[in-house]
């Protein structure tokens, strides 16, 4: 009868290193962060209209530029000369602006801006970065 062997105190035990993949080089932050580096940019989030969507004021976004909006999509707008983030809202043919989350019920208990000949999209959001 074969009896199991015990193991030894000093055997490795557990998973690998999850850096284990990372040994040949550093992590490149633009690979996995931007799409197309000649039309991105980083920008610095201030106030606070967009925290119910995750972006709070101080946090950094990547913008891209190159992207087209999409219903639903969070972008940097310019609205009479000032950048704002809201998110795209395509409903019955009208297309406005909100600072509600995508999955929020209704627009009525956020602010709404009707897209405009005054209103341009600047850019889409890609990535919200902060501190945690």
């Amino acid at each position: 009868m074969d009896l199991p062997v015990p193991k030894r105190p000093n055997e490795p035990t557990g998973f690998a290193s999850p850096a284990r993949d990372y040994f040949d080089g550093g992590i490149d932050l633009n690979r996995h962060l931007i799409r197309d580096r000649t039309s991105t940019f980083v920008m610095r989030v201030s106030g606070d209209s967009m925290a119910g969507t995750g972006i709070a004021d101080g946090d950094e976004i990547i913008v891209d530029r190159a992207l087209a909006p999409r219903d639903g999509s969070v972008v940097v707008v310019v609205v009479e000369g000032e950048l704002l983030i809201r998110r795209l809202v395509k409903h019955d043919g009208v297309t406005s602006l909100t600072t509600q989350p995508a999955h929020a019920p209704s627009p009525a208990s956020a602010e709404v801006l009707a897209l405009t000949g005054e209103v341009s999209v600047w850019g889409v959001v890609t990535r919200c970065l902060h501190h945690v």
